[in-house]
């Protein structure tokens, strides 16, 4: 018995093209259970209302407790807990201890920052910014292609789930495909409940999973306590407020008008081309719109129906008068831009 999100997950790696042994070897799952699902071609997943698995330090969790609370103020490192848990017959990996120790504790103990690089046409990160509060909010949808770090930017009245779908269908048609994988944090319109069925193993939003499914990508969630492992798109998020939204929003107060969800999409695909994408990436020491040429190859072809037939979901206000703005620019000289662009 499977759930519906790993049997997902087998018909999208398939789709990808991979083995019936790769895909069991990722998913930590027998070959024959892939063989038999992929054969039996299951639209309606076996829904599994399993119990959580009991985690290989539950025997342990004990003693963790009296230990800390001995040792305080004394912060006892998890390399320390670990060799003492490894005497009393844990086998469980370090990694899962400092999981666990993370949300105990209630504060992580920081971790070395390592970078790595995504391989073409694998990854895409997502998030959600707000540009502005109040009766009339703005908020910025972002996605970052992994390899590239080219990104797509949608502004939206709103962050309902019919939104955040309408969101990605424009961002895939913008980037003329679907990446393999995409991370989240633990939005509600993507997660229902997270480690649902056993560590790793979450439970999705059923409308986002019909949606994931149709569209061939796997969600995945960023990892508790590491803002690193989603760091490319939470650092967009600053990077347009900073360098877009608020640079144009002053400009438009200068001429007695207020930025509108219309107009900063109308203006964001342009501020893309002509200076998000052209710069010189700290850590790629690439335009991304240079490499973005090389990852739409890689990534997977768009359904032959990607966008929505539905009107805008972006605001119903009008495009206020420009006219006036139309001789200058709307952004500073790229060197500036370079200059105030944070190293990813």
């Amino acid at each position: 018995m499977i759930t519906k999100e790993e049997l997902m997950k087998i018909q999208i790696l398939h789709q990808q093209g991979l083995s019936q042994r790769a895909i069991a070897k990722q998913l930590g799952i027998s070959r024959n259970t892939v063989k038999r699902y992929l054969r039996a071609k299951i639209d309606t997943p076996v829904y599994s209302t399993r119990a959580k698995r009991r985690s290989l330090l539950d025997p342990f969790k004990s003693f963790l407790h009296s230990r800390i609370a001995q040792a305080k103020p004394i912060h006892l490192s998890g390399e320390v807990l670990f060799r003492e848990l490894k005497e009393l017959g844990y086998t469980g990996s370090l990694s899962l201890l400092r999981q666990y120790l993370y949300q105990y504790r209630g504060k992580p103990t920081p971790e070395p920052v390592v970078r790595f690089e995504t391989e073409v046409g694998k990854q895409m990160q997502v998030d959600w910014g707000q540009m502005r509060g109040g009766k009339h909010p703005i908020h910025a949808f972002i996605a970052v292609l992994g390899y590239s770090r080219a990104m797509m930017v949608v502004f939206t009245d709103n962050m309902r789930y019919d939104t955040l779908e309408q969101c990605h269908r424009l961002t895939f048609d913008y980037f003329q495909g679907i990446p393999r994988e995409v991370w989240y944090d633990n939005m509600k319109t993507v997660v229902v409940e997270r480690d649902a069925y056993g560590e790793g193993e979450h439970k999705l939003n059923q409308a986002f999973y019909q949606f994931a499914k149709s569209m061939g990508f796997i969600p995945k969630l960023c990892h508790t306590y590491r803002p690193q492992t989603k760091g490319k798109v939470e650092r967009m998020v600053r990077y347009v407020r900073d360098n877009f939204f608020r640079p144009l929003d002053t400009k438009l107060m200068a001429f007695g008008q207020t930025l509108d969800i219309d107009t900063a999409n109308e203006y964001v695909t342009l501020w893309l081309e002509t200076v998000a994408h052209q710069r010189i990436h700290d850590t790629t020491k690439q335009k991304p719109a240079e490499r973005l040429v090389e990852e739409r190859k890689i990534l997977q072809a768009l359904p032959p129906q990607i966008l929505p037939v539905a009107p805008s979901l972006f605001g119903k206000s009008s495009l206020p008068s420009l006219g006036v703005l139309s001789q200058q620019p709307l952004h500073h000289d790229l060197s500036i831009y370079d200059q105030l662009m944070e190293a990813l």
